[in-house]
């Protein structure tokens, strides 16, 4: 959801010279980078771990270019911001880290579930279900994790879904215990299928569910049924197209958006001083000196 982006995240986009993004950054925040920006897919980087990315970073930046790394969600929890940030620092590249909203807490919160419950949940682990392969062995301890009784919080988990689900029971976790997979979070796209731990990837694999997707597990579950409010609204799964000029689309676009829709914007006309002022005087006083119109 655009709307989650932070004050300083949006007014650093808007200074950008050069914005890298990710591939599940929302086409509407992009549209938040000043115009004639340069906008580099991070897919379009090249292929390997973090080097050509890094790379394209210090070289921009040595540029005298202003670059922003744009993530979803917030760039340390599960999303490398930490080995990029390792990369300028050792290449002597001064940067900034702009927190971000998770989608660990904003997720479940858009589709109804509170990670933590006085009554349920004093506690929420985010775990990842995609750990680093050249890893030995494993390092969750999902033992430790179960016996808090608190919710956990597993990201890129849903294509491992039946090895996570496998590694709780092994850990004592009950087999009735609730759990959502939520799909495309926060977006026009969001959609939740529940469970419980014995049919949760039954239930994925016939719903067709697939990544991006965040899996919650815990007694906090339950609480969806009351509290969903984001697909409730009156025009979700509906998809808006908005061809008004860029300055005058917001206040249509806000009011679409809260309503539930998809919006997505694309201007077929724009505002610009006129090539030749004299067309536009001429024009008007034609106008004056005429009686063939009725109201102007």
């Amino acid at each position: 959801d655009p709307g989650l982006l932070t004050r300083r995240g949006a007014d650093r986009l808007a200074k950008a010279d050069v914005v890298v993004y990710d591939a599940l950054v929302s086409p509407a925040v992009l549209q938040l980078a000043r115009d004639g920006a340069e906008l580099v897919a991070r897919q379009d980087v090249g292929e390997g771990r973090q080097i050509p990315l890094s790379g394209l970073l210090v070289d921009r930046a040595r540029a005298g270019q202003r670059v922003v790394r744009l993530k979803g969600g917030d760039p340390f929890m599960f999303g490398r911001g930490g080995e990029e940030a390792e990369a300028l620092a050792r290449a002597g590249v001064a940067f900034e880290v702009v927190p971000g909203v998770t989608a660990g807490t904003a997720v479940p919160a858009y589709a109804g579930i509170p990670v933590t419950h006085r009554s349920l949940a004093s506690d929420v682990t985010f775990v990842t279900g995609h750990e680093d392969p050249d890893k030995p062995d494993s390092t969750v301890e999902w033992d430790k994790i179960v016996r808090t009784g608190g919710t956990i919080v597993l990201f890129m988990s849903v294509r491992r879904l039946e090895d996570v689900v496998a590694a709780l029971r092994r850990a004592g976790a009950s087999a009735r215990l609730p759990v959502a997979v939520i799909e495309w979070g926060t977006t026009p796209r969001q959609r939740t299928v529940e469970g419980v731990l014995e049919d949760i990837a039954a239930r994925v694999r016939a719903a067709g569910v697939d990544h991006p997707a965040l899996v919650v597990v815990g007694q906090v579950v339950s609480l969806r049924r009351q509290l969903a409010w984001f697909d409730q609204r009156p025009l979700w799964g509906q998809r808006v197209l908005v061809t008004r000029a860029k300055e005058q689309a917001p206040p249509l676009v806000e009011a679409l958006r809260d309503s539930g829709a998809g919006v997505l914007l694309m201007p077929v006309l724009a505002f610009e001083p006129p090539s030749d002022p004299g067309m536009l005087e001429a024009t008007l006083a034609a106008f004056a000196r005429s009686e063939s119109y009725d109201l102007v």
